[in-house]
């Protein structure tokens, strides 16, 4: 029996491009990982395309872990299947990932609101500003 899908939101800091240093550090871009049990796939909605790539590790390889030890925020985030379309919303990183999982949160616009939404916002910015 194959466990149920699990899903975690990774947050990148690097700004390659000139817009992504008006968002807050540590949260320019957002990438999904999901794991069915038997294997990890890594969602990565970029500018020009969206990266998917099923990983040859093992299905028990902490990923959000490697993630985290290379100085990275990973959220849990639960895989919703809502009914009917989502609403509309401008196709960044943030509202991929939000479609993926199926959170319905008009109002989450930011890698930094997404985090915020995931983690109920309780927990400290772990890339603050000097």
């Amino acid at each position: 029996m194959t466990a149920a899908p699990t899903a975690w939101v990774v947050y990148r800091g690097e700004a390659p491009l000139w817009w992504l240093r008006l968002l807050k550090p540590g949260f320019r871009h957002c990438l999904a990982l999901l794991n069915d049990g038997r294997r990890w796939v890594a969602v990565d909605p970029l500018a020009g395309f969206t990266d998917v790539a099923v990983l040859d590790l093992p299905a028990d390889f902490d990923l959000p872990g490697w993630y985290r030890a290379q100085g990275m925020t990973v959220d849990p985030a639960p895989l919703r299947r809502p009914d009917g379309p989502a609403p509309w919303g401008p196709f960044t990183c943030v509202e991929a990932v939000k479609r993926l999982i199926g959170l319905r949160a008009r109002r989450v616009l930011t890698p930094w609101q997404l985090h915020r939404h995931l983690t109920g916002g309780t927990r400290e910015c772990p890339h603050p500003q000097p």
